[in-house]
């Protein structure tokens, strides 16, 4: 039991501390430089929308209003199967925005199926993905595209930030995110980064690859298969696109749960990336991917295997804070009032949680291509 019990700390530690820091290091060493120049190429923005009636005439107008030549992009909207309004806003959008091309798919099949339909009608160099709820600063898609001239880079990610930032930076998810976004730049500075922010980031068109019309997570699965081919996917933080938090916890777990899922089904989606002789990106994926995903489990085994050896000060100890942990999290589940220790207690606790019911949506096949509308507005 004491094995288990040390190789679960280890692990533990490692995947939180050991490896942040680790990639921090190395980036300082290793960091490979980027060309970056406004060149200004064609683009085609690509938005692939279900029922989102309540946030479509907000997202284009945050289209009209960036900052970049009009003749030097298209903007392609597809609707999956939307049974509200979204059709009829996007169509008087096109009035005023004659750049929108819009296309229907009648029966519903999910985002890669709509996706794979955009990209076989674009027309430009570069593909740059958006979501239909976040409002993209009027500069993003200038910053993030004037990385696309280095041969070496194949696919760059916006950096999100969250409109209630200042207000929420003390949250849980919002040191999280921020702890987040540090790994990630670390790990663009060192080569690739794993994936890109799912609301904002572009790819070469010649290296794009077809999705499966299955595939929960898009915006990991395409930047990996381009740095598979051999491509950086690096992260630009002056490509700003901004959400808003998720009110409630309820909310945030909801989508949690289905990235995790997502995430395991890369597993499969990505297993040549697991092999040791892809080098240090198959050491961020084994680290920032799989051992992430793992620590729920063995915060389990830490419990468990912790009960059998109370033995001794130490043991006993460890096992009281772990007790007291919990407690905290309980109560930053149930309190009303903001409380900074009990919030990250709560938010580790509820992240951790997600991955295990997104192993099991993943296992019995519950969580689909599918997805719903977003439940925030711009």
């Amino acid at each position: 039991m004491k094995n288990l019990f040390w190789i679960s700390i280890i692990l533990i530690l490692y995947t939180y501390i050991g490896y942040p820091v680790l990639v921090y290091l190395l980036s300082l060493f290793y960091e490979k430089t980027t060309k970056g120049k406004y060149l200004y190429p064609t683009v085609s923005i690509l938005l692939a929308v279900y029922n989102e009636e309540t946030n479509i005439e907000n997202k284009i107008q945050t289209l009209r209003e960036l900052d970049y030549p009009l003749g030097r992009m298209e903007i392609l909207i597809g609707s999956d199967g939307s049974t509200d309004g979204t059709d009829e806003i996007i169509k008087k959008g096109m009035e005023k925005f004659p750049e929108i091309k819009f296309y229907k798919q009648e029966k519903r099949k999910g985002k890669p199926s709509m996706l794979n339909l955009l990209v076989e009608k674009a027309q430009n160099d570069i593909l740059v993905f958006t979501d239909a709820r976040q409002r993209l600063d009027k500069n993003a898609v200038s910053e993030l595209v004037k990385y696309m001239e280095d041969p070496k880079v194949g696919a760059v990610s916006g950096a999100l930030f969250y409109e209630s930032e200042d207000n929420n930076s003390g949250t849980g998810i919002g040191l999280y995110w921020k702890y987040e976004k540090l790994i990630r730049k670390a790990e663009s500075r060192m080569g690739s980064m794993l994936g890109a922010t799912g609301a904002f980031y572009a790819v070469k068109r010649r290296l794009y690859k077809q999705m499966p019309e299955d595939l929960i997570l898009d915006d990991i699965y395409l930047p990996m298969k381009i740095v598979e081919m051999g491509y950086r996917a690096i992260f630009d933080k002056k490509a700003k696109v901004y959400d808003k938090l998720f009110s409630t916890p309820k909310e945030e777990f909801m989508r949690k749960t289905r990235t995790l899922a997502g995430n395991f089904q890369l597993f499969y989606y990505l297993r040549g990336l697991f092999n040791p002789f892809k080098g240090k990106i198959s050491w961020q994926f084994f680290s920032h991917k799989f051992l992430r995903l793992m620590v729920p489990f063995l915060m389990i085994a830490v419990f468990i295997s912790n009960l059998f050896i109370l033995n001794g000060a130490f043991y006993c100890s460890v096992f009281a804070l772990q007790i007291i942990f919990y407690c905290f999290a309980l109560l930053g589940a149930m309190s009303r009032q903001k409380n900074k220790l009990f919030d990250i207690a709560h938010m580790f606790c509820l992240m951790n949680a997600a991955a295990v019911v997104g192993l099991y949506r993943f296992l019995m096949r519950k969580q689909g291509a599918m997805w719903e509308k977003a439940e925030r507005t711009i």
